[in-house]
């Protein structure tokens, strides 16, 4: 069912998925009908013929209340985000038995992994994804019990309908980004970007993923098709290499991210400028090729500001620059150093500094999740000794929000931030919530140093002995063993503050 998008590029696709249409189908028997009444009628059919199989058979009906229990504990109140976690997962599976991905999961040996890989919660997989991986065993009977490779078959033909009628559109909204970057898709060997097309979604609802060198995008058919999200992504994939190739200039520009600490886009573009100066390229790309060619510059330049206001400060340098570029017959591959180069820093901070920046920001369409990202808490660490306690609280706060990586870690930079904030009930509840879950050794053994100095400040002095020896027996680093026999033999007395 997979359609090229352009010619001699079979890696750049529009196609339907039956993984994905078998996750998305599972949760609408679960009751989601996020924007039902403006999706395309083969959602209501679909729906309505699973009904009436999980009706046909009482061991249908039992998997289907099991499964849909587990997708009820885990909806977000954020209707996009609960989609988003399911559309990460569905991406991150083979297709039917629903492995997960992974570099060895077409050989025997993978395959001879397969239960017991489903019912893992996978290092491999997405941080959202990660915190509904249990739904995936239980799909799986869904999928016997009620008959969806049946239902898949029946509307093939349907869903192929879907990539027909999109076809041409899209092509040419890909080509005209090539053509405006001359920068053919062609030259990216090895690399893949794919629109995937499935009817059981939200149709106001995109969302766009990048997986190592596969990026991609998922759309519902509504009244429009989300074009504008589509090449956003695509020109992700045709400039992110740029970034990764051109590594020195990029780390030249380090300096900017102190300008964006207060700003209210993404976390991730405050602590990496290579994401930083991608997105204001792209955001100064769309700017320019907004509408017809007839568009009033004061349209561009309202697009331009409006992302200056939210962080991306460079969109504006990017945006002027541009202009020579469409002049030049030299593509951006050979344009990019130089485009780079020309950044002059301090102007740029200068102008940074004037900027009346936003509230808040729009959210970013693209997800650069990655297994086993460890970056919000790495960051979180960072902002924390610098001094800068509303970023890490906000990183921390986002990482044990989303479920993603340590939450033992997580609540422990919370009880820092609360205990700097001299907030010692606050800190208190965040070191006995992170001892609750924590696995690593430092963190048991700190969390209960420092709420041995609580109760030492608060006398009672009995509690505090029991914590203190609690980080005795954790394993303790040297650092926090010493620390913990200081508590043992006195009460814990705050440093003098300085005169």
């Amino acid at each position: 069912m997979q359609v090229c998008l352009a010619q001699n590029t079979p890696k750049v696709s529009l196609d339907t998925n039956e993984t994905l249409f078998t996750v998305l189908t599972a949760i609408n028997a679960c009751g989601y009908d996020q924007e039902l009444g403006i999706s395309d009628p083969l959602r209501g059919q679909i729906r309505s013929e699973v009904a009436k199989s999980i009706q046909a058979s009482e061991e249908s009906q039992e998997t289907a209340k099991t499964m849909c229990e587990f997708y009820r504990e885990h909806q977000q109140p954020d209707s996009s985000r609960d989609l988003a976690q399911y559309v990460s997962l569905a991406l991150s599976l083979n297709g039917p038995p629903f492995a997960p991905k992974s570099k060895d999961s077409d050989s025997p040996k993978g395959k001879e992994k397969v239960a017991e890989a489903a019912k893992a919660k996978e290092a491999n997989f997405p941080p959202d994804a990660s915190y509904v991986a249990g739904f995936v065993p239980l799909m799986q009977k869904f999928y016997d019990t009620a008959g969806l490779q049946s239902i898949w078959q029946r509307h093939r033909e349907a869903y192929s309908a879907l990539t027909d009628r999109y076809h041409e559109p899209v092509s040419k909204m890909l080509f005209a980004a090539e053509m405006y970057l001359k920068l053919p898709s062609a030259g990216y060997l090895g690399r893949q970007f794919t629109v995937y097309l499935d009817a059981m979604g939200a149709p106001g609802q995109t969302n766009a993923r990048n997986y190592g060198t596969d990026y991609y995008v998922v759309i519902s058919p509504g009244p429009s098709l989300k074009m504008q999200q589509i090449r956003h992504t695509y020109l992700h994939y045709l400039l992110d290499p740029l970034a990764l190739k051109n590594g020195g200039g990029i780390k030249r520009l380090e300096p900017l991210l102190d300008s964006v600490k207060s700003t209210p886009m993404d976390e991730s573009f405050k602590s990496d400028i290579s994401l930083l100066v991608t997105e204001c390229l792209v955001r100064a790309i769309e700017a320019r090729t907004m509408g017809a060619s007839k568009t009033p510059e004061t349209e561009r330049a309202k697009a331009v500001d409006g992302s200056v206001q939210e962080g991306f400060i460079l969109t504006r340098y990017f945006y002027d620059a541009l202009a020579q570029f469409e002049r030049d017959p030299a593509g951006l591959r050979n344009a990019y150093p130089d485009l780079l180069g020309k950044i002059d820093v301090g102007r740029e901070m200068k102008r940074a500094s004037q900027i009346q920046f936003a509230s808040q920001a729009s959210p970013e369409l693209l997800h650069l999740s990655r297994p086993n990202d460890t970056h919000l808490l790495l960051t979180a660490e960072k902002r924390l000794s610098a001094g800068d306690l509303e970023s890490a609280q906000k990183l921390a706060q986002q990482a044990l929000d989303e479920n993603r990586e340590d939450a033992g870690r997580a609540l422990f930079i919370l009880a820092q931030v609360a205990t700097m904030n001299r907030d010692i009930q606050g800190a208190r509840n965040y070191f006995e919530r992170a001892l609750e879950v924590a696995q690593e050794p430092k963190v048991i053994a700190w969390s209960h140093i420092y709420l041995g100095r609580i109760f030492d400040l608060q006398e009672n002095r009995e509690a505090a002995l029991n914590h203190y020896r609690a980080a005795l027996t954790a394993n303790s680093p040297p650092e926090a063993k010493a620390a913990a026999e200081r508590g043992v033999q006195q009460p814990y007395e705050p440093p003098a503050s300085p005169q």
